[in-house]
């Protein structure tokens, strides 16, 4: 029984990854980025919004993840937290639907779409500081890449019921060659902008499984949320003063600061990119997305395996130089030119080059995260676990505005898409760079052992 148990709550926590992948393949990547750059009309001017935007909502997270997780640690409130993002998500992304573009308000629509970004990205945070409780460390890196695979095969289904359902293309018909299902009006894009309510929709009801067998440990001496927001500042300030002596941890948050942050970047701007250079419709980026999306559930899932087997840090280094590379290619993909080459303009060519890549990105973008979460059990104080995910969050967000900022910046600056993708190889260089002072075991390797619930 007491096994049972604890493969249900496995289970539980994976359906978060189910659930909430959406947003990212969705909303931010394959189906509403590019229909923003359609409706916008101007590529380089939308991937500049598009930078500012998710750019600010980051700036915020950073600000407040590290604090909100110092008081779920001295409460025992994770899964309160968790209730009220997951709140947060389904209202933000319900509320794209309302971008016809006969009407479309580009700051409404922006800010809509940060609400439920900003619920998604506080919600990862406190399911992932629960990974440690779930198995014996020795497992935390198959149980990580597992869910993470589970997640992405979540954001493939779901991609391929829009594309085949309801996004509308040119055309006004789906990827199967019908009308956009539930009399919704291709003329107003209402298929394409199902996608708000459809995500919202998904998240609501596959976190049931989670809400139903993922248990938060009874923590001994838990505060009141009030008295532990009233302890949380103090400590935190005391915990970031004496972070830089640890030098590990402090290494490898500053490592993922920047891998992180380039590696959102190629996510956040690959559909708009591809819909603004290569003049992709949304039924070609999700196609692009479903490729991209297969790729990383299988090395997502085989990446865990290497984890487990040889540990994180070398898993990490692999993908950062290999998602590298294929930042540096995109740049030389163009409607006229592969590699240097010159191409006819109805010529394949730069198509297939940007599916390999694409795929490329995938499978490099689910290990690297995968194997990172588990990187960061093993740096964490295991009593202060979501704080320490807190901080996890502020390293991907303290600076996250840094590569869409970078990228519409240098895109504005440039006037070119192509060239507005170079900032995030020098993202992934420096993260690079500071791996060489993280400790593969983190500061100390004293053994422990995961809460037990089954009591």
């Amino acid at each position: 029984m007491a096994e049972k148990r604890i493969s249900r709550r496995i289970w539980g926590w994976w359906w978060f990854d189910w659930a909430s992948q959406p947003y990212n393949t969705l909303l931010i990547t394959f189906i509403f980025g590019p229909y923003v750059v359609s409706v916008v009309g101007d590529g380089s001017r939308a991937q500049a919004i598009w930078g500012y935007g998710i750019g600010f909502a980051g700036l915020l997270i950073a600000l407040t993840s590290p604090f909100l997780g110092a008081i779920a640690d001295r409460s025992g409130a994770r899964m309160k937290f968790i209730w009220f993002f997951s709140a947060l998500y389904v209202v933000g992304a319900w509320g794209v639907w309302w971008s016809a573009p006969d009407s479309f308000n580009v700051w409404q629509v922006m800010l809509l779409f940060c609400i439920g970004l900003i619920g998604m990205e506080y919600a990862t945070t406190f399911t992932n500081a629960m990974l440690p409780d779930l198995a014996p460390r020795e497992e935390l890196g198959r149980i990580s890449g597992s869910g993470w695979a589970w997640g992405y095969a979540g954001g493939v289904l779901s991609l391929i019921i829009m594309l085949t359902l309801l996004a509308e293309n040119g055309g006004g018909t789906t990827l199967i060659g019908i009308a956009p299902i539930l009399g919704l009006d291709p003329d107003l894009r209402e298929g394409t902008r199902a996608v708000g309510p459809f995500t919202a929709l998904w998240y609501a009801l596959f976190m049931v499984p989670f809400f139903l067998w993922v248990r938060e440990p009874r923590k001994p001496g838990a505060l009141s949320v009030i008295e532990a927001t009233r302890q949380a500042w103090p400590d935190l300030k005391a915990t970031l003063v004496a972070l830089p002596g640890q030098r590990s941890l402090f290494a490898f948050l500053g490592s993922s600061m920047f891998f992180r942050d380039a590696l959102n970047g190629i996510y956040t701007f690959g559909g708009i990119y591809a819909a603004g250079v290569l003049q992709w419709s949304v039924i070609d980026v999700g196609v692009f997305g479903i490729l991209a999306a297969v790729t990383g559930a299988i090395f997502a899932w085989l990446g865990g395996k290497a984890d487990s087997r040889f540990g994180p840090k070398p898993v990490i280094l692999f993908n950062i130089v290999a998602l590298t590379s294929v930042a540096l290619c995109i740049v030389f993909v163009s409607r006229s030119s592969v590699f240097g080459f010159a191409v006819a303009p109805d010529s394949g060519a730069p198509d297939i080059a940007f599916y390999l890549l694409g795929a490329m990105i995938g499978a490099g973008g689910g290990s690297l995260q995968a194997a990172s979460r588990t990187m960061m059990v093993r740096q964490a104080d295991p009593a202060r676990m979501t704080e320490g995910f807190g901080l996890y969050a502020l390293s991907g967000k303290a600076m996250s505005f840094m590569a869409p900022l970078s990228i519409g910046v240098a895109t504005d600056l440039t006037g070119s898409q192509q060239l507005g993708i170079l900032p995030v190889i020098v993202l992934f260089l420096i993260g690079l760079v500071l791996l060489v002072w993280v400790k593969p075991e983190g500061e100390t390797e004293t053994a422990w052992h995961p809460v037990r619930l089954d009591h």
